[in-house]
C-alpha cells in the first residue's frame, strides 16, 4: 500500500479500535487515558470524521474522571486531578459541545489558579512538579473557559520571559535548554495573552527552521533524532510566527506519511516503529498546518479545529500553508 498519501480510513479505524483490547498495555496506560481521548478525537476532527466515536459514551467517561475532592479532572476514574488531564477534558467537552456539563465550573477555575507558584510558573497538580507545560495548560484551559481575566498575567509573563534563552528558544524552566515542545508551550502562552511582542521572532524562527533534518523530519533540539510529533511542536510555533514556509514542506510531508502503519493504521514516531495515538494526532496536525489536501484547518495554538476556536472568539494572528487540492 502506498505511503505517499494519508490513509484516512485506516487511521479512523485505528482510533475506533483503541481501548477495545483491554490487555496489559491498556491497564498500564490509565494515566494517559484522558489525553488519549483528546488525541484521538482531535485527529478525527482534523480528518473530517468527528462522529466516528460515540459522543455520549465519551462525555460520560470524561465526567466519570471528575475528582470531587480537588474540583478538577483526573486521567481515569479515581485518579487525582492534574492539569494535563484537566485541559484534555475541557478540550474534549468543547469539541463535543458539552462544556456546560462540567460539574462545578467555579471550583475548577479556583483549582487551576491555585496551582500558580509565587514565581509565576504553574505546577501540574498539588504535589508540586512545575514547568512551562503546565503554565500553558492553565492558560489554555482558562481561555477556553472564558476565565482568563482571573489570571495574574504580569507574574505569568515574567516567568515565561525568564525561560527564554540566548538562541531565542524557551526551556521547561528558567535556565533549562531550549526545546521545541517547550517553545510551543511558551509561545502559545504568550499568544493567548497577546504578548508576542516579547519574543525575538527572527532568532526563534531560525532556531525552529534548523530543526529540520536531511530526511525531512524535525527534531526537538540539536543533535537529536527526527520524530513525527515535532511536526506539530515546530510547525505550530512557526505558524504562530507566520514562518511555516521556512521549512521544506514537501520533505516533511513525505516523512510524516512514511511513518504510517499501512496495515493497521496509525502513525509512529518514525518509519518502521509501532504506531500510537500520540504520534497519530500530531502527525495529522502537522499535515494540516502544511496544507495537506482535504484536512480540516487546525488552530496551532489550541490544537483544535480552527472554526471552533473562531466561533469561541479566540482566534489569534497565525498563518499555516494554504490548503492544497489533489
Amino acid at each position: 500500500m502506498s505511503l505517499t498519501t494519508l490513509l484516512v480510513g485506516k487511521h479512523v479505524s485505528y482510533i475506533q479500535n483503541l481501548g477495545k483490547n483491554k490487555d496489559l498495555a491498556y491497564h498500564r496506560t490509565t494515566h494517559l487515558r484522558m489525553n488519549g481521548i483528546y488525541w484521538g478525537l482531535t485527529a478525527l476532527h482534523i480528518m473530517g470524521h468527528p462522529e466516528a466515536l460515540d459522543r455520549d459514551e465519551m462525555i460520560a467517561y470524561v465526567l466519570s474522571c471528575w475528582d470531587q475532592e480537588a474540583g478538577a479532572f483526573g486521567a481515569h476514574p479515581e485518579h487525582d486531578a492534574h492539569l494535563l488531564s484537566t485541559l484534555s477534558a475541557i478540550q474534549v467537552l468543547v469539541m463535543q459541545d458539552a462544556l456546560d456539563r462540567i460539574p462545578d465550573l467555579e471550583r475548577l477555575v479556583t483549582w487551576i489558579l491555585s496551582l500558580q507558584q509565587p514565581s509565576g510558573v504553574f505546577a501540574g497538580d498539588t504535589f508540586g512538579e512545575f514547568d512551562t507545560r503546565f503554565t500553558f495548560c492553565a492558560l489554555n484551559a482558562l481561555s477556553l473557559l472564558g476565565r482568563l481575566n482571573h489570571l495574574d498575567e504580569e507574574k505569568t509573563v515574567d516567568y515565561i520571559q525568564r525561560c527564554r534563552n540566548f538562541d531565542g528558544g524557551f526551556g521547561a524552566q528558567a535556565g533549562a535548554e531550549s526545546h521545541a515542545a517547550q517553545v510551543y508551550t511558551c509561545l502559545g502562552s504568550l499568544a493567548i495573552l497577546d504578548r508576542l511582542d516579547l519574543v525575538d521572532k527572527s532568532a526563534l524562527s531560525w532556531w525552529l527552521a534548523e530543526r529540520q533534518l536531511p530526511n525531512g523530519g524535525l527534531n526537538g533540539r540539536p543533535e537529536k533524532l527526527e520524530d513525527v510529533c515535532y511536526s506539530f511542536w515546530v510547525l505550530s510555533s512557526l505558524a504562530i510566527l507566520n514562518k511555516v514556509p521556512w521549512i521544506d514542506a514537501e520533505k516533511l510531508t513525505a516523512f510524516i506519511l512514511s511513518a504510517q502503519d499501512p496495515d493497521n493504521g496509525g502513525i509512529a514516531d518514525r518509519p518502521g516503529d509501532v504506531a500510537d495515538v500520540f504520534h497519530t494526532v500530531f502527525g495529522i496536525a502537522g499535515l494540516s498546518l502544511l496544507g495537506y489536501p482535504d484536512l480540516v484547518d487546525l488552530d496551532p495554538i489550541y490544537c483544535m479545529p480552527a472554526k471552533l476556536i473562531e466561533k469561541m472568539g479566540l482566534r489569534k494572528d497565525w498563518k499555516a500553508l494554504e490548503r492544497r487540492t489533489e
